[in-house]
């Protein structure tokens, strides 16, 4: 009985080349949800202040149905008959009337977040002026006593623009 011994001592060509391009195709993978990763949190101070101020479209709203600030009748657009404005407006502060996307709102608002340090009210705060942001209210009757509240509120991220929708129902009943 004879024994053959093949010799394995080492990779073709061929094999190492297959091996780098499964290496290769995997680290783009990797690098490209890294850089999709990196967008999303730069984002991130602007998904925050999106979400409160469309949190804070919406209470304004039920608070001015509850403390009678306005009517029923004026819980709508403009177009309607209503006090809120139609379409996409900057983030003003409230006017004298304390509702924000009216016709009497101030000036454009601004947030302070905290600086190197990473504690707010320190001297390296910085300020950051909401003026690439817009909101929009949009009120809808549903039936005699019941409205749909839809406040989108959108700003510029990067090269591009984010979106963020927030709705809700009221009823003429507080």
């Amino acid at each position: 009985m004879a024994i053959s011994w093949r010799s394995e001592a080492g990779t073709s060509l061929v094999e190492t080349i297959v091996a780098v391009g499964v290496l290769t195709v995997g680290a783009l993978g990797m690098a490209g949800v890294l850089t999709q990763g990196m967008q999303k949190m730069t984002g991130s101070p602007g998904d925050l202040v999106a979400t409160q101020k469309a949190a804070e479209a919406i209470e304004s709203v039920f608070s001015a149905r509850d403390s009678h600030i306005i009517t029923w009748a004026q819980i709508r657009n403009t177009n309607v008959g209503g006090v809120f404005l139609v379409g996409a407006k900057p983030l003003k502060l409230a006017g004298a009337d304390g509702l924000i996307n009216t016709a009497d709102d101030g000036v454009i608002e601004s947030v302070t977040y905290p600086g190197k340090d990473g504690m707010p009210g320190g001297g390296d705060d910085v300020v950051e002026t909401l003026d690439r942001f817009s909101r929009e209210i949009k009120i809808t009757d549903l039936t005699v006593d019941l409205r749909s509240i839809t406040v989108t509120v959108t700003y510029q991220s990067g090269a591009g623009s984010r979106t963020y929708s927030l709705t809700t129902y009221i009823s003429n009943y507080a």
